[in-house]
């Protein structure tokens, strides 16, 4: 395996609620864009589903499709997420979707961790291989 890390700069965000659920809870979708710096270059886009408390505390999942090089090779692949957003810090554990590796991306392979404090920047590592 060999481990990148990057930095994801959000580009955009367009959170809408879809639902109310608990006291005060509620669900949501966000679309957001990206830009990537660092052993990851590129672009993202994202979609996640929020499911937000009353204190404001989420737990979310997400599908992003990273386009771009990785470790100079080009093309593009899926990251599932799954994490929690505790009030001030968002945490999740990604992996690689298993098959959507394009170009000289194909047969990528990974897991990893990122975490984005208040505001639009997250650090990501990922250690991955590429077949």
């Amino acid at each position: 395996m060999t481990t990148a890390n990057a930095t994801f700069q959000v580009t955009g965000w367009d959170e809408q609620k879809y639902a109310e659920h608990g006291d005060s809870g509620k669900l949501t979708e966000a679309k957001v864009t990206q830009q990537i710096e660092g052993d990851l270059e590129g672009s993202s886009d994202v979609r996640w589903l929020m499911a937000y408390s009353a204190d404001d505390r989420a737990d979310f999942v997400g599908i992003q499709t990273v386009t771009g090089s990785l470790a100079g090779k080009k093309g593009s692949f899926v990251l599932r997420s799954a994490g929690t957003f505790d009030g001030k810090v968002a945490e999740a554990d990604v992996t690689v979707v298993e098959g959507s590796g394009t170009d000289q991306l194909a047969g990528l392979t990974g897991t990893g961790r990122f975490t984005s404090p208040m505001g639009d920047t997250a650090t990501v590592t990922l250690d991955y291989s590429l077949a």
